[in-house]
């Protein structure tokens, strides 16, 4: 069993990124801006942002924050969503989800300039996606095809499947497996809430990404010997030795998966920390205008 570290793999890209970063500002040009705009307190996105905001100090990026309550209207939202789209100097920007009930997630994914939609949510990105097409790919699926290709995760012809089907991680992922080229040429199957017999298609799989959001569902009896396993779950979980009160779970029931294992990714360590990284490409890219 070997684990996949999710964590050294994001500093060597990190790392990848600054050298680039400096090639640029030694021939003159501008240093990669990304924006990021936080509506309310919710803590899980106050750490996501405050992580991506680390991250772009360490490849060397231009990084902007802004913040709103949780009570700001729609139309300031999209005000400001516009006024990024119109700043040259931003080469690309989130908008931190999830939102406030009476705001509109997707009318806002679709008020953002498609070139400078650096999460890959909006519908161009995700329809050139689909069809293999140059765009912005959504970080954690992005994340996870990277480790696929940097421990060198044999793909081809593979049965993949992916435990989830949202349109963050289990769509994206699943169309990413299939496409031709490496890490892909998978043979892709999506399970969901309504999957019958769950585990006798999970043990099939060559490839298996956990994405549904719900901790310790994959046990061992799920997972045939010398599978790959790839654990997106991130749920908080209360714990009352840790100082914070909780810790994080993943989707995989790590302790009795592992030992069936080729490779696997741990939580925390494993996908999250690309997730961030995956981002920080995504601007590279935007700020190098490499994709349109």
């Amino acid at each position: 069993m070997e684990l996949i570290d999710g964590k050294k793999v994001s500093q060597d890209i990190k790392a990848e990124i600054s050298a680039e970063v400096q090639r640029m500002v030694t021939n003159g040009e501008r240093r990669p801006h990304l924006a990021a705009v936080l509506v309310g307190h919710d803590g899980g996105s106050e750490t996501y942002v405050a992580s991506k905001v680390k991250a772009c100090e360490e490849c060397g990026f231009r990084s902007t924050l802004i913040r709103f309550e949780d009570d700001v209207t729609q139309e300031r939202l999209l005000e400001t969503v516009d006024e990024l789209n119109r700043d040259p100097e931003v080469d690309g920007f989130i908008v931190q989800l999830p939102l406030p009930r009476h705001i509109s997630e997707q009318a806002v994914i679709e008020a953002i300039d498609y070139r400078k939609d650096v999460d890959g949510f909006h519908p161009v990105n995700v329809g050139r996606m689909s069809i293999g097409l140059p765009c912005f790919v959504s970080a954690t699926p992005a994340g996870i095809v990277e480790l696929l290709r940097r421990y060198n995760v044999p793909t081809r012809g593979k049965k993949c499947v992916v435990v989830g089907r949202s349109n963050i991680v289990g769509k994206p992922v699943a169309t990413l497996m299939m496409q031709k080229g490496y890490p892909g040429d998978a043979t892709v199957t999506v399970c969901h809430s309504a999957t019958e017999n769950l585990a006798a298609v999970t043990r099939e799989a060559d490839i298996l990404i956990a994405a549904l959001g719900r901790p310790l569902t994959i046990t061992a009896d799920m997972v045939k010997e010398g599978a790959t396993v790839i654990d997106v779950g991130t749920t908080r979980v209360p714990d009352s030795t840790r100082k914070s009160g909780f810790r994080l779970r993943g989707d995989v029931d790590f302790d009795n998966v592992a030992p069936k294992c080729s490779f696997i990714t741990p939580v925390p360590g494993g996908v999250g920390p690309m997730t961030i990284v995956s981002l920080m490409r995504n601007t590279l890219l935007a700020a190098t205008h490499a994709i349109y």
